[in-house]
């Protein structure tokens, strides 16, 4: 990539999911410390791009290409990704029954590291990232995600992703089903994640987690497209007129 404030780049990905186009022809351009939010209706095609992007095996990529830092991420495996730095908090977390959350997350920051790791700082490191997100201790011997509320279970996404630490983050509807002082202390985790050497990029609904988390852009998806990009202020006008203006506006676009 000629820019090198570029992290992560997409151009014209379409996607399929059983045959069926859900994606079409979507492309953003994202740089170091910025947070994008895509925002748009039920079916839109927001969460089938992060899972895309992520290479979810049920999603396949029928057109475009996909960078991370200069590095074409589409020929790599998801878990390739992963390592590569690409992280998707998933709208629904799996629960993982006989996988405790710290046996997990020190395994994922092993695989991150390399199988010949030095991990001897892993139990610091994990304490002081549960104390940031005010997880209780307890849940260090938890089964993963089992018997979690809503809000726990996106509280243990955003601990996963402080304790990784990647360079690129997609939030698929990380504010969903959480009430006001959850969705401020996963706010306040996705805040003390992001510097200038990273950059987010959130799925949402809701405005209300904008209120928390601040965006550089704001882009509507409608029918697989991205149809009209600007600003924090777009997502407060969404909140207001909701998407029929858009419909109006952009509907011959969406459908094009």
């Amino acid at each position: 990539m000629s820019d090198k404030s570029t992290l992560f780049k997409f151009d014209n990905i379409s996607v399929t999911v059983e045959g069926k186009q859900v994606v079409n022809s979507v492309s953003l351009n994202i740089k170091r410390g910025e947070v994008h939010a895509i925002m748009g209706p039920n079916g839109s095609g927001k969460s089938s791009l992060s899972n895309a992007l992520m290479g979810h095996p049920a999603y396949n990529i029928t057109n475009g290409q996909a960078a991370l830092d200069g590095v074409d991420i589409l020929g790599m495996a998801a878990d390739e990704r992963s390592r590569a730095g690409l992280f998707l908090a998933f709208q629904y977390p799996l629960a993982i029954p006989g996988v405790t959350v710290a046996n997990f997350m020190r395994t994922a920051l092993q695989a991150h590291r390399g199988k010949d790791a030095d991990m001897a700082d892993f139990r610091k490191l994990f304490k002081k990232k549960m104390a940031d997100l005010s997880i209780d201790p307890t849940f260090a011997t938890r089964y993963l995600n089992d018997g979690f509320s809503g809000g726990e279970k996106k509280r243990i996404e955003i601990l996963q992703l402080s304790v990784l630490d990647p360079k690129m983050a997609i939030l698929d509807e990380t504010d969903s089903g959480l009430d006001i002082d959850a969705l401020k202390e996963v706010s306040k985790g996705i805040n003390e994640y992001r510097n200038n050497n990273n950059a987010v990029l959130m799925v949402t609904h809701y405005q209300r987690l904008l209120n928390y988390v601040k965006p550089d852009f704001v882009h509507v998806m409608m029918d697989g497209r991205l149809v009209t990009s600007g600003g924090p202020e777009l997502a407060l006008k969404l909140e207001d007129q909701g998407y029929e203006w858009v419909e109006k506006e952009f509907g011959q676009k969406a459908e094009a």
